[in-house]
């Protein structure tokens, strides 16, 4: 990465960046409840998924990223994709970071998600349905077992609602296929399960359906509220970065694909219509 020592006092938007469109779950929370901020969003959409891909992939690719915020004057990036937070996320706060600009931060969405769950479970068994990617990685059971060591955790890969949604499949009678069948496997493994955690940002396109498949008292959490809820309580807690991230509440968007095709999947997750930039990444 290149020094950036060329912001390091100038107020920049935060930066949101997930692989392609369910980040924008994640945004759609955190500027209804931070509305002042300004928010630069980027999704590596010409290069997603991320789930499928090795760790050095998935580290380059949101390497790059952040670095592109960055040079946009972004101070705080939240990685709002489990895979990157997954795979990439401690290596860019343990190397990256210290080396070209320590004052910065970059932040993930799984430890606000798993914080959360601590309150809601009775039966002290959670289920987490997510990408191939996130479920390998084992960083839910790895971050739930730190707070929650009494935890019991199942995880089960979805692989085919993420194509779901981008593929505008979701609310089909088709999709209900898929989203039982992952259910019920979870469910099966184990029957005392009371939280489901969705794992990935995409799937809150699909909580209406898979609530028809879950049986009732199972709770189903998405992230959106909980990573809001966090950043809010982390920049009051840090008001040195509070002071760095610019309030005109002003929004951008780009994306590494076609504009045009960004746009049109994007007003489908945040119900409004939006402009978007093309970029390209180094």
């Amino acid at each position: 990465m290149k020094d950036i020592s060329h912001f390091s006092n100038v107020p920049g938007p935060i930066g949101i960046f997930d692989s392609g469109y369910g980040g924008l779950t994640i945004y759609r929370e955190i500027q209804e409840l931070l509305p002042q901020y300004n928010y630069l969003y980027l999704g590596d959409n010409a290069r997603t998924p991320y789930g499928t891909r090795s760790f050095d992939v998935v580290y380059e690719f949101t390497r790059q990223c952040v670095k592109y915020l960055f040079s946009q004057g972004c101070h705080l990036v939240i990685l709002a994709c489990n895979t990157a937070s997954a795979k990439a996320l401690r290596s860019i706060q343990q190397v990256d970071l210290p080396a070209i600009s320590p004052q910065n931060r970059v932040l993930g969405i799984i430890r606000p998600t798993v914080e959360t769950i601590g309150d809601v479970t009775r039966s002290r068994h959670v289920g987490v349905l997510a990408t191939e990617g996130t479920i390998k990685s084992n960083s839910y059971p790895l971050e739930i077992h730190k707070l929650f060591p009494d935890i019991v955790v199942t995880g089960e890969a979805c692989p085919m609602w993420v194509p779901l949604v981008e593929t505008c499949e979701h609310k089909s009678p088709g999709a209900d296929y898929f989203i039982k069948r992952h259910v019920d496997n979870l469910l099966a493994r184990d029957s005392q399960i009371d939280t489901i955690i969705l794992g990935c940002t995409h799937y809150p396109m699909l909580i209406e359906k898979i609530k028809q498949y879950v049986p009732q008292g199972v709770r189903v959490l998405t992230q959106g509220a909980a990573v809001a809820a966090s950043l809010k309580d982390y920049l009051a807690r840090h008001p040195e970065m509070d002071a760095l991230c610019a309030k005109d509440g002003r929004r951008v968007f780009c994306t590494t694909e076609s504009d045009s095709r960004f746009c049109e999947q994007a007003s489908r997750f945040l119900e409004q219509s939006i402009d978007v930039m093309h970029v390209t990444l180094d």
